[in-house]
């Protein structure tokens, strides 16, 4: 019977199996084979300073359900950009819950994405029509860091003259969140940009400025005009953005209309619950004819090789990070699931469903503002759409309000921010008016409801919204839960099949780890409740940061980067502020190796460094004596160096310490990216190895699940001379004694998640996470050598071994039988899989990572359909109308005319066991250019 975490979580749990795997290998144990692997000179001498033997799923089960109640989630009034929500059920329960929407991957393979791709495209149809726009993404991280992608996409955006002129202001209005001004102070300095922070109504351009940002409405709940502000922009050569709420946007004219350029925000308030910070989705909409530099994934309609509509990721250029050094955002990771849960809450409540929502809170503030102004309460504006700011001692009015379970938001000694919304009651509007009367001294009146609207009348909202026939076709609970079946089974998961996305990390997400995220708990929590109501959240942070800094050999934690490339960028923020601090802020210059991820110089680009590239040798491995010969030439200016380890091909290179030995000669530190941690935790670590950072892909090493593209996060561990420059925030106490400005809108990011890493962690223990870090470089092992007869393995360490992952060679294939990597991506989705990530870091190969998760039979399965996949590659040479070339094929086309020279048989059913559980691809091979060239980004249907 198994008793153990660590032999659910690992695939391959039998002796005969691994001995059989060990057997292909080449080797007696698994010792052996991690002898070979990784360098004895780097290995850890002792174990992980953590218990050797994790909980039981049913002793963590209780324990993480004690610090859950030991949050109290009281009433929030805070706002400030999180409000509770009425989270539909049937989403909860169909998508948050489901591992065929929260397990699968960022939709690159849309033949096998479309139900994602469609829940991601009603997103977008409904930001764009909320908002008034015309092309919006699919989802940003959060509100901050959206409105720093604005910023940068207004930068971006001059005209040659206003380069050429300097223009380097941006205007921001000082009634926004303040945790949003934090982090465009965090984006810009790099930059150069110069934040003119005033009032936007008293505010005269001067011509200097590129851009400028406004909140609607205001953080102290105003509803305000801003086209005149807008035109005087326009008419000095300025964009304007505007951070929305997008509930207020069913009651209030849309930013478009008013002659905004730029809308972004958050959703979180449509259908995703508080977590304390997150994750939720943020948004982005704009014009036209700024799509191109729109960062971010956008979602379009095309159509597949038999003229059928499919929808596809457009504008592949809108990827920011595959421009490397000359990028202006790095976004990678964004907020899918999240996104995908507010277009389904669009999809059930239509717009007189949002319309209702928004109207509970106006209309509950109106008439808490009405009750105030009776005891001569003195409001900050008569004209709101649901935030009140009130003139009153906030000391007196905090004690009554804590004694009714009740937060407010308390900006100064006199005054009281409340924040009113969907699932506000009549009996919390008398509780609410009381608490103000009893600190009066006086007993509260009868409160009468209003019904009229507070917002002015040029501002409210008369263009429809929502109009689309899926936002007015699922009202009944039995509808939408088929809507979101038919959309589910539309796509690939880890609930179908071994997705072996090198450098990805697709491990399993398992139930015990994601059952804590529906604990009311951990889910109703605001992020700015005093610390004393979140004692179940500190302590599990806590807990985790100090793991976390365990397992790398670091001295501390930061866990607010909400995404890895979001981690990547404040490693070298910290480290900029670290040379800052000693008098050299002069040294910019990083080093990166050519073979690298594309986010790493995307990120050292945003940090404003400057990027020299290191080459690589023949066998993939960095070359040191040009790292050397860069790290001397540049000693004077030498910021750093971005590594990854092992490295992006998947090798465990034997020099690193020399490589981290010369950096450090030269006054640089190193930064080592995590994307390949999985590899190293318990048999070696960053700070062992002598790295200064890591940032870590909680989303893959520690068994977060990517959720269709997001969320993910990306702490970052630093050495002790790091731990002063951690990130702060603007509202709540966090990081360090000199740390940056924020790098996200909450405190902690997307804390919600976080009971996921603390599980595994508590769950395997040190004797498990090692376990699993040595099976998962058996497995790549023995899939390589399996493979070897029919795939050439493009790199491997000394010793003819790889790490974690490998890249399989078919550079040939498209000299020898016209057939190239993507066409076999497309080929695998017939065997019902996923294909491994294509032609990175070498074109025309594929990166394999099966991670310790999965079992032998999976393994052999998909090793399986590989060969089969050559053997119809040989026999297709020289014939256009071929099975590969075509893949992959739809039951609909099975059932039409069939003119192929191969069978139907051959076509879908090429291997016995692929009819047990066949999947079959939507659509069929979908024409990327004509959905650039007919760009749609909206369901119209």
């Amino acid at each position: 019977m198994f008793d153990k975490f660590s032999e659910r979580h690992i695939g391959v749990s039998n002796e005969k199996d691994l001995k059989a795997m060990l057997d292909v290998i080449g080797v007696k144990s698994v010792d052996e084979l991690i002898s070979q692997v990784i360098p004895q000179s780097i290995r850890l001498r002792k174990p992980l300073a953590l218990p050797a033997e994790g909980m039981s799923e049913y002793e963590f089960a209780a324990h993480i359900r004690e610090l859950a109640d030991h949050n109290q989630p009281y009433r929030s009034f805070i706002g400030m950009g999180y409000y509770p929500s009425a989270v539909p059920a049937v989403v909860t329960r169909n998508v948050f819950e489901n591992p065929a929407w929260y397990t699968s991957y960022t939709p690159y393979q849309a033949e096998i994405s479309q139900g994602r791709l469609e829940a991601l495209l009603n997103f977008q149809t409904a930001v764009i029509s909320l908002t008034g726009m015309e092309i919006g993404n699919c989802s940003l991280l959060d509100e901050g860091t959206a409105a720093a992608e604005a910023m940068a996409m207004m930068f971006s955006l001059r005209s040659r003259d206003a380069v050429r002129e300097g223009r380097n202001q941006l205007f921001v209005d000082r009634n926004i969140f303040p945790q949003t001004l934090d982090v465009l102070l965090t984006r810009s300095e790099p930059f150069g940009i110069e934040l003119i922070v005033d009032e936007y109504d008293e505010y005269e351009f001067t011509g200097r400025e590129f851009g400028a940002i406004v909140q609607y409405p205001a953080a102290d709940g105003r509803v305000r005009d801003y086209s005149d502000f807008t035109a005087a922009a326009h008419a000095k050569g300025a964009l304007v953005t505007v951070a929305a709420d997008l509930l207020s946007l069913a009651l209030l004219k849309a930013p478009g209309e008013w002659g905004a350029d730029i809308a972004v925000g958050s959703a979180q308030r449509l259908g995703t619950p508080m977590g304390f910070g997150g994750p939720a989705a943020g948004y982005m909409t704009t014009r036209e004819a700024f799509k191109r530099n729109m960062p971010g994934r956008i979602i379009g309609v095309s159509v597949d090789r038999l003229g059928n509509k499919a929808l596809r990721m457009a504008l592949q250029m809108r990827e920011q990070h595959i421009k490397r050094e000359r990028a202006t955002s790095n976004i990678c990771t964004a907020s899918a699931l999240m996104a995908s849960m507010t277009g389904f809450y669009c999809v059930y409540n239509g717009p007189e469903g949002l319309r209702r929502a928004a109207e509970t809170a106006h209309l509950a503030a109106a008439t808490v503002a009405r009750a105030l102004e009776a005891m001569d309460y003195r409001l900050a504006s008569k004209e709101f759409f649901d935030t009140l700011e009130v003139e009153a001692e906030a000391a007196v009015v905090q004690s009554l309000a804590l004694e009714q379970g009740i937060n407010f938001y308390y900006p100064s000694e006199g005054r009281v921010r409340m924040s009113f919304d969907e699932v506000t009651t009549a009996a919390e509007i008398e509780t609410v008016v009381s608490i103000f009367a009893a600190a009066k001294g006086k007993k509260a009146k009868a409160v009468k409801a209003v019904t009229e609207s507070c917002v002015p009348t040029a501002l409210r909202r008369q263009s429809p919204y929502l109009q689309e026939p899926v936002f007015n076709a699922y009202r009944s609970e039995s509808a939408l839960m088929r809507y979101i079946k038919k959309l589910e089974l539309r796509d690939i998961s880890l609930a179908n099949s071994m997705i072996s996305l090198g450098s990805c990390t697709m491990k399993l997400n398992a139930a015990a780890l994601m059952q804590p995220l529906s604990l009311a708990g951990f889910q109703n929590m605001h992020p700015f409740a005093p610390a004393d109501q979140a004692k179940g959240y500190m302590d599990l942070i806590a807990g985790l940061e100090q793991d976390l800094a365990t397992i790398t050999g670091f001295a501390a934690c930061s866990l607010q980067p909400n995404s890895g490339a979001a981690g990547e960028y404040t490693g070298l923020m910290v480290i900029r502020a670290y040379h800052q601090s000693r008098g050299q802020g002069y040294r910019n210059v990083v080093l990166i190796p050519a073979s690298a991820h594309g986010t790493n110089p995307a990120s050292a680009a945003m940090a404003g460094m400057k990027i020299v590239t290191v080459a690589c040798d023949e066998r993939g491995n960095i070359d040191v004596a040009d790292l050397e010969a860069k790290a001397k030439e540049h000693s004077s200016e030498l910021c750093g160096l971005m590594v990854t380890y092992p490295s992006t091909h998947g090798v465990f290179e034997s020099r690193i310490r020399e490589i981290v030995d010369a950096v450090h000669d030269a006054g640089g530190q190193v930064y080592m990216d995590g994307a390949n941690m999985n590899a190293q935790v318990g048999l070696t670590n960053p700070g062992y190895i002598g790295a200064d950072v890591c940032h870590l892909n909680l989303h893959k090493t520690f068994a977060m699940p990517h959720g269709g593209g997001g969320p993910g996060v990306g702490p970052i561990c630093v050495a002790e001379h790091l731990r002063a420059f951690l990130p702060s925030h603007p509202v709540v106490a966090t990081g360090g004694d000199e740390g940056i400005t924020a790098v996200a809108s909450a405190p902690w990011g997307s804390a919600l998640l976080f009971p996921i890493t603390y599980g595994y962690i508590k769950m395997l223990g040190a004797d498990g996470l090692r376990k699993a870090t040595e099976m998962a470089i058996v497995n790549a092992n023995y899939m390589s050598a399996a493979l070897a007869a029919e795939y050439r393995t493009y790199y491997s360490g000394e010793t003819g071994r790889v790490g974690h992952e490998m890249i399989l060679d078919l550079t040939s294939f498209k000299k020898d039988y016209n057939i190239d990597c993507g066409d076999i991506a497309h080929r695998l989705m017939d065997y019902g899989f996923h294909a491994p990530t294509l032609s990175f870091p070498v074109h025309e190969t594929l990166m394999v990572e099966p991670t310790e998760s999965e079992p032998k039979e999976e393994m052999d399965r998909f090793i399986e359909a590989l060969v089969q996949i050559k053997r119809e590659c040989e026999a297709a040479a020289g014939q256009a109308d071929n099975v590969v070339a075509n893949a992959p094929h739809t039951a609909r086309e099975l059932a039409g005319a069939w003119g192929h020279p191969y069978s139907r048989d051959e076509a879908v059913f090429p291997l016995a066991w692929i009819g047990e559980a066949k999947f079959f691809p939507y659509v069929s091979k979908i024409d990327n250019g004509y959905g650039d060239r007919n760009l749609c980004c909206r369901n119209c249907e």
